[in-house]
């Protein structure tokens, strides 16, 4: 293992996730990024990055390498992946993705380096010590504490977030012994000024990782819970919000439709494994459960308010405001629900990749959706496109006596003709 900047270091994934992370380290190390797909390291290498997290220039002008060709990555001294750990249709943790890139690593390693397997991917305790490690150890013939070594450092990108970017944020560090922990905490403490912390070990830190997304679920569905009997009493939530805020310590959380890679994936990692040990994690699981049907909650509401089916503008489909990642977004709860209502449904986003919607969810995005009239106008996502549209084109888009749905009352403010009906959380 060489000493400081001389590591060679191999990032595996370069999505929302691993792109930025390999950007940094290239400041300071011998990078190479090293993706499965070919369209995505050549759409790179051509300066253009689909996620939006590293722009056109920085691309040009890193000294990060681009490949995907596993051979060019034989032999490194550090590798981290970074791939995705979704759940499947059953929301079971699906480990397929990290342990085929273990493999891949595991193909590559020189024990003349002893080299240390980082996971950064989202996982529930004890999957890198357990899972991972036999496949490394099972594929390359080399044995774990003296060929390779491994460790862990959960990823906390948040994808559109200008502030908290991952040179700007405490990385959590953990290795299979003090030794590799100092090693990645001098890695990882030349990328980021906001510095290091040292976990107790690599499942504490795969731990603090995966309960990190599970509280702030928990938080929502309480938001999300008592939206629904506000409704009934109709009381606006971003009333009761305003009002409850103004205590010094009222936490501050939003009702709203719960998705991306991480809040909407991770707690079923945690409840997966509380199962198998035996423990029934209810409150993790209730939290899930009201999150995942608060889009179907939304849809019955609209329909309710038009009494009768029509035409309907969904302003937005990915998982938040401002990124073109359409990871588990549960806006297409709304889009289903109100289709089988009997709704013809138009579905524009500014962002979103139209190839994505339609392979990830058989949704046609309108280019000129904006054009149009509707008999009712859902705002979804309220991207920054859709924020500075003028009062006059907001109004033009809903028809004489439609309804304006604003679920994240983005048009609170706005002055819109009374003929218009107004609906929000």
């Amino acid at each position: 293992m060489t000493e400081g900047s001389k590591d060679r270091i191999v990032v595996v994934g370069l999505g929302y996730v691993g792109l930025p992370l390999a950007v940094a380290l290239a400041r300071g190390f011998d990078v190479t990024g090293f993706d499965i797909d070919a369209r995505r390291v050549e759409e790179l290498k051509r300066g253009s990055d689909r996620t939006r997290e590293v722009d056109s220039e920085t691309l040009a002008t890193t000294g990060l390498a681009l490949t995907s060709d596993r051979k060019d990555c034989a032999g490194a001294d550090v590798y981290i992946v970074t791939v995705p750990t979704p759940v499947d249709s059953a929301n079971q943790p699906d480990l397929g993705p990290v342990m085929r890139a273990t493999e891949t690593v595991a193909g590559l390693l020189d024990p003349a380096c002893k080299p240390v397997i980082v996971y950064e991917s989202t996982v529930y305790p004890g999957v890198t010590d357990d899972i991972c490690g036999p496949i490394i150890e099972r594929v390359s013939g080399l044995k774990r504490g003296q060929d390779f070594f491994l460790g862990y450092s959960p990823e906390r990108i948040n994808p559109g977030d200008r502030q908290h970017t991952v040179d700007r944020i405490v990385k959590v560090v953990a290795g299979e012994n003090p030794a590799i922990t100092e090693r990645l905490a001098d890695i990882y403490g030349k990328v980021t000024s906001a510095g290091v912390f040292r976990a107790r070990s690599i499942r504490a830190a795969e731990a603090a990782k995966v309960i990190e997304n599970a509280q702030r679920d928990i938080n929502i569905a309480f938001m999300n819970e008592i939206t629904q009997i506000f409704a009934k009493l109709d009381i606006s939530i971003w009333d009761v919000l305003e009002a409850a805020g103004t205590k010094w310590n009222f936490l501050s959380f939003q009702p709203g439709l719960v998705g991306g890679h991480c809040i909407g994936v991770d707690p079923y990692y945690l409840s997966y494994r509380a199962r198998q040990l035996g423990q029934e994690p209810d409150v993790i699981l209730a939290g899930r459960s009201i999150n995942d049907r608060m889009g179907i909650w939304v849809a019955d509401e609209l329909h309710g308010r038009r009494r009768k089916a029509g035409s309907v503008l969904v302003m937005g489909l990915t998982f938040k405001e401002n990124v073109p990642d359409l990871r588990n977004s549960r806006v297409i709860d709304v889009v289903e629900r109100l289709r089988w209502l009997g709704h013809e449904v138009t579905v524009h986003d500014p962002l979103a990749s139209p190839e994505e919607a339609r392979e990830e969810y058989a949704v046609d995005l309108s280019d000129d959706a904006l054009e149009g009239r509707y008999d009712m106008v859902f705002v979804a996502v309220p991207h920054a496109a859709y924020a500075a549209l003028r009062d006059d084109q907001i109004a033009g888009l809903v028809a004489e006596g439609g309804l304006l749905a604003d679920l994240k009352n983005l048009y609170g403010d706005r002055r819109l003709p009374d003929s218009i009906g107004r609906w929000t959380l």
